[in-house]
């Protein structure tokens, strides 16, 4: 039995301005799902978006209201119910709402690790990998800043392949600006790109050659949500991957775009799939359709990005590692021991669950009021 289902809003500042096609973050809200049972567990799950609306169709605020208002006093309903049946029930009750159902699972599921003294990668299947690769995305928007900063992060040993976000600009002026950074930082270090979906067809043709020509190794979400028609264009007339991203929305949108070939590598985002389990199912699906995989965020802090990383580390393939820096890129710390990034990659805990104590007297200072 559920004692209480709480919602938390924590507002913590960038280390600087994160510029994207789709906003410009300087503070990142995230969501905290805190599930305590009667007999004294505690489960966390998290629900954190990226620019309010601007990305998609959850906001920090409807997930706060929707969980309050729906979630919490359905699952208060449900008693001697398992993990997948408690979400089966709430599938039936609430239509849509992927991040809150995504937090939600994650919470019951870090509860029921812990019943089974396991890390959560276990329930999950099985970790194959005890650390991930992460690379660091460069987002300043400003060319000798990216340049300086993914220099640092090299020297440090920290991350060594970099994702520039673009498509806010015409194609030739981002064009210019990966080229330079590619070249600055040479033929050894990967660079990709993330258009966020602000490209035309044509566009995405033009920009793409150009791309491909300089060395990148992938383009992201290239073309509009519901545009496959044109990503499977581009996937079939390129040779540089293309990676579906925002199109991907969980297991059915994965098997339509393995069916008609709009993309070569699934960017797979838990909270985007409704679920660590339903990110399971995505890999399977790219598995059997010979699609690669990368391990996708939505800039949360540390609580979904571990979530993350242990679903992660059950794939088979995950050919282009992972992006999972959120915390990195946040100016405070929530929990009591921080998570490891160390050698280019992010460790994975072996205690149960997900791993990691919240610091709750910082939350408090930081929670929205």
């Amino acid at each position: 039995m559920y004692k209480s289902i709480e919602t938390l809003l924590v507002e913590i500042p960038t280390i600087r301005p994160h510029k994207m096609a789709v906003a410009t973050m300087q503070t990142q809200t995230l969501v905290l799902i805190k599930i305590t049972t009667e007999d004294g567990y505690i489960g966390w799950g998290e629900a954190t978006t990226i620019g309010g609306l601007g990305y998609g169709e959850e906001s920090p605020e409807s997930i706060r209201t929707n969980i309050e208002t729906y979630f919490s006093p359905l699952l208060k309903t449900l008693t001697g119910l398992n993990v997948a049946q408690t979400m089966q029930a709430i599938k039936r009750n609430i239509n849509g709402n992927r991040f809150a159902k995504c937090a939600i699972q994650t919470a019951l599921l870090d509860i029921l690790a812990q019943r089974l003294n396991l890390p959560l990668s276990e329930v999950l299947g099985g970790r194959l990998r005890d650390s991930l690769p992460v690379l660091w995305v460069l987002a300043s928007g400003n060319t000798e800043k990216d340049i300086a900063e993914a220099q640092k992060m090299i020297a440090t040993k920290r991350h060594n392949i970099f994702k520039l976000k673009i498509g806010s600009r015409p194609v030739e002026a981002d064009v210019e600006h990966v080229l330079a950074i590619k070249k600055a930082l040479g033929s050894d270090i990967s660079i990709r790109v993330d258009v966020n979906r602000a490209w035309s067809e044509l566009d995405a043709i033009k920009g793409i050659q150009l791309l491909q020509d300089g060395g990148v190794d992938l383009i992201e979400q290239p073309c509009a949500i519901d545009n496959i028609d044109a990503m499977r264009r581009l996937t079939r007339r390129f040779d540089i991957a293309i990676m579906a991203d925002e199109s991907l929305m969980g297991p059915q949108t994965a098997y339509q775009l393995a069916r008609h070939n709009s993309a070569s590598v699934f960017a797979v985002k838990v909270a985007q799939s409704g679920g660590l389990i339903e990110g399971c199912e995505v890999s399977k699906i790219a598995k059997l359709a010979g699609i690669d995989l990368y391990g996708g965020t939505m800039l949360e802090g540390p609580v979904g990005t571990i979530a993350s990383a242990h679903a992660f580390s059950t794939f088979d393939n995950l050919a282009y590692g992972t992006e999972l820096f959120g915390p990195l890129l946040l100016t405070e710390e929530i929990l009591k021991t921080p998570l490891q990034y160390q050698d280019f990659e992010l460790k994975i805990p072996t205690t149960a669950g997900l791993g990691i104590e919240i610091d709750e007297n910082k939350i408090d200072d930081l929670r929205r009021k």
